[in-house]
């Protein structure tokens, strides 16, 4: 079945007991498109560590608010977007963290930077916009092996 330009959205309160859902979704939707286990298991880290952001630093404490899930299906992959109303923050600075981890132990790894950096390391493209909330994007092609499947 051709999978391409099919969406799934789902909007959930931004509280850690709901990142499972998403985790759960994720593996559907990617195992029918064609995923290794593997690639899925990095994409659930990923997509997880993205909701995490929108559970811990999007919403004042005790004002928990929403967080806006897609996934995009596109003819090489999959685009999965992360969306709070929270507070904002400064994406350029934190890749910039990130992008320096490369040399560094755990322990001297800021745990600022962590998050993005795992992003970036499982997917094939990470896109942050900040404004009112933060849109987290995450991109996964499949490889030229699985396409052909």
């Amino acid at each position: 079945m051709n999978w391409e330009n099919r969406t799934v959205s789902m909007t959930l309160p931004a509280e850690a007991e709901f990142i499972d859902l998403v985790r759960l979704t994720l593996y559907g939707i990617c195992t029918k498109i064609g995923f290794t286990y593997e690639e899925i298991e990095d994409m659930k880290v990923a997509v997880a560590e993205a909701c995490n952001n929108a559970v811990v630093h999007a919403y004042e404490p005790g004002n928990t608010g929403t967080m806006d899930i897609r996934f995009d299906m596109l003819d090489n992959g999959i685009r999965i977007t992360v969306k709070d109303e929270g507070a904002s923050f400064d994406y350029e600075e934190k890749a910039q963290q990130a992008s320096s981890l490369h040399q560094k132990s755990l322990e001297e790894a800021n745990i600022g930077g962590l998050g993005i950096y795992l992003m970036q390391a499982l997917m094939d493209e990470v896109d942050v916009m900040s404004g009112r909330g933060t849109e987290v994007v995450l991109t996964k092609r499949l490889s030229k092996s699985e396409e052909m499947v």
